[in-house]
């Protein structure tokens, strides 16, 4: 495909209740998805909210379980890809946050678990969930699409590294806290511009817990930085944007980034 059609649901989760959630993002994608919609995007632990102490005892088998069942229905029924934001997993013994992606016959297709766990300011996620071993680039009917969560925006160099491989679109599916706007704001704008590729910048809204909140402000960037569908405040509901490939491809031939790019950028101390 050359255009792509692609939204994405802002929403604000109730804590560790994962009824109700699923029946938020039913409704909301009922409300606010448009017809001939290609992928269909969640945030991070939107069927739990963000509270890494209760994340172990939600947790789901990657192949059954409620959430991965609803998204494999909802990805049948509206026949749309789905980049599942993210769930917490149990494989192996150990838990992870982990993205799951279905095609459009709810088959699972792609699972990508966090790369970097955020534990500072009190926060303790790598205390609950194991890292995952690798980025995952899911080809979305020949679109390839690279897959980051929340704190994984920090780290410039998951998001070279799926350019490297030929990434067309950037997502990052995040729980991404109100008192963090300036890092938010630069840093998604900038991994679309350094990488010359679209970039879904999707976060959670509303009350977390303890007086913390997540930020909204959820945006669909082109590969300039261009802004093509945001969510400005707190209010949930979907940004939806058509991606078109074909000036992405030609802006990079014109100018060629990724050529300069040198094999070793060790530093000389003087």
């Amino acid at each position: 495909m050359e255009k792509i059609k692609v939204s994405a649901i802002q929403m604000n989760s109730k804590i560790g209740d994962k009824k109700t959630n699923i029946e938020k993002v039913n409704n909301l994608i009922k409300r606010d998805i448009t017809e001939d919609t290609d992928i269909i995007i969640l945030p991070e632990v939107w069927n739990v909210g963000w509270s890494p102490k209760n994340f172990q005892q939600s947790a789901e088998n990657l192949n059954d379980g409620e959430t991965m069942n609803f998204l494999s229905q909802t990805a049948q029924k509206y026949n749309s890809w789905i980049i599942g934001g993210s769930i917490i997993t149990k494989q192996n013994g150990n838990y992870y946050n982990t993205c799951p992606v279905f095609d459009r016959k709810g088959e699972l297709a792609a699972a990508y678990s966090k790369n970097h766990l955020f534990s500072y300011y009190g926060c303790a996620e790598g205390s609950f969930v194991k890292k995952g071993d690798s980025p995952v680039m899911v080809n979305i009917e020949g679109i390839k699409v690279g897959l980051t969560i929340c704190y994984d925006i920090r780290f410039p160099e998951i998001y070279r590294a799926y350019r490297k491989a030929g990434a067309d679109l950037l997502v990052n599916c995040a729980a991404w806290g109100l008192k963090k706007p300036i890092p938010w704001e630069c840093m998604t704008r900038c991994r679309a511009v350094e990488n010359q590729t679209y970039l879904v910048a999707l976060t959670q809204s509303g009350y977390i817990e303890n007086d913390e909140w997540n930020i909204g402000h959820s945006r669909i960037l082109d590969y300039k930085g261009e802004t093509l569908s945001e969510i400005k405040d707190q209010k949930e509901g979907a940004m939806t944007a058509i991606l078109d490939l074909k000036p992405m491809y030609e802006f990079r031939d014109k100018c060629r980034c990724i050529d300069d790019i040198r094999e070793s950028y060790e530093v000389k101390s003087v």
